[in-house]
């Protein structure tokens, strides 16, 4: 029996394992398409239209290579060459991992101060606009003292970049601060992290933020809305509202199995039934940075119900590791996390469109008002490489506005 079990036992972790890696590999090489996009390669902008305005949006670049190699900072060179001053680059938080930037004297002040010069060097020669949102971990991975860490970060991009704009919300308030990109194009950007942050974060006068009861951001965000219905309308912020990865509840066998792989790729260590509890407990409960969890499951709620009163809006986030695209109510919902990190996502769902690699959506603004979008992954041989094409929403389509308050 004692032999039997040393045989069997050892067999069914080297099948879990195999069979682990390869569903991990399946789902990264291959784009999930919904049926009615898979010719997308056949569609693209006219070509006697131009080129208006354009946005790369790259989400948790905070792992990106200091030394020059960095795939996505060098896909990024591709778009800022052909660009130019008709671009924006926006930072979807998560600049630095693993706990934003340190103080001086902090062990992991120099490298972080490092790979910040990094970032910081792809805004500060490119002629167009360069914007930095925070993420849950520049605020301390959302613990106690991520106001203080937060503020370290801003005024060290402000005085570098000597832009008063290139850090938005400032001083960690909740926003929406806009930006007219374009004629025709507003960019409205909002703090995410304000509403899941534990411990101290700023509202009020004393803050130099607008208001002093939260309410006034919904109140804010949906008149901003309301009276820019003739526009296309991008809002940055750096946690999704739909995702079919991790902080959307979404787990593989992989992580029932080997529940610590969470923490580190490589942590293979098997604890079948047990290991079931994180993913369940991620699913239903939710940590702070999850869809799940009652404090972000509130903000998603109002922030979804205001933007379903429209048909103009783009809203764009990073915090999940991956490429993903939801069309829901005529808005449209982009997950573009994998800007120096790659992790599982689950195909189908609402989603038109995922896929794990690393790269990035790019939002192009047309003189004839259309809006196209792109999403720019590395391939093997760290080229460019367009995976998915769609233009959205081509006539914008004014719903009835809704009374009932924000």
């Amino acid at each position: 029996m004692l032999t039997y079990f040393l045989i069997i036992i050892p067999t069914l972790i080297f099948f879990f394992i195999a069979f682990s890696y390869w569903q991990e590999r399946k789902y990264r090489r291959k784009p999930f398409y919904k049926l009615a996009d898979v010719g997308w390669h056949r569609y693209t902008p006219p070509a006697d239209d131009t080129l208006v305005h354009s946005v790369a949006m790259v989400g948790d670049p905070g792992a990106v290579a200091i030394d020059g190699s960095d795939p996505v900072l060098q896909l990024l060179e591709v778009w800022k060459d052909r660009a130019g001053e008709a671009g924006t680059i926006v930072y979807l938080g998560d600049i630095l991992y693993p706990i934003g930037l340190p103080a001086p004297g902090h062990r992991l002040r120099e490298n972080a101060a490092k790979r910040l010069d990094v970032l910081l060097e792809t805004v500060v020669d490119f002629p167009g606009n360069g914007i930095f949102l925070s993420g849950n971990h520049d605020w301390l991975k959302g613990r106690e003292g991520g106001y203080e860490q937060m503020l370290r970060q801003e005024r060290y991009i402000v005085e570098k970049t000597q832009d008063e704009k290139s850090y938005l919300p400032r001083n960690g308030c909740p926003g929406p601060v806009s930006m007219q990109l374009a004629e025709g194009l507003l960019l409205v950007i909002i703090n995410t992290q304000w509403f899941v942050q534990r411990g101290e974060k700023p509202l009020g006068s004393k803050y130099d933020c607008p208001y002093s009861d939260i309410e006034e951001f919904f109140i804010s965000f949906n008149d901003v809305l309301r009276k820019n219905k003739h526009q296309r309308v991008l809002v940055a912020a750096h946690h999704p509202l739909y995702s079919n990865a991790m902080h959307g509840g979404k787990f593989t066998m992989k992580q029932h199995i080997f529940p610590l792989t969470a923490a580190h790729k490589r942590f293979y260590i098997p604890l079948p039934v047990f290991g079931s509890l994180y993913p369940f407990y991620r699913k239903l409960f939710g940590a702070y940075e999850d869809m799940s969890h009652r404090t972000y499951k509130k903000m998603r709620k109002r922030l979804v119900r205001i933007m379903n009163r429209y048909s103009n809006v783009i809203y764009v986030a990073g915090h999940d590791h991956n490429l993903q695209h939801f069309e829901i109510q005529q808005n449209h919902y982009i997950v573009s996390g994998s800007g120096s990190k790659t992790a599982f996502v689950k195909k189908g769902g609402k989603a038109t469109f995922t896929l794990e690699e690393l790269g990035f959506f790019v939002i192009n603004y047309y003189s004839n008002g259309e809006v196209w979008m792109e999403a720019l992954a590395v391939a093997e041989a760290d080229e460019e490489m367009v995976v998915f094409r769609k233009k959205l929403n081509s006539v914008l389509q004014p719903k009835r506005q809704i009374t009932a308050d924000a």
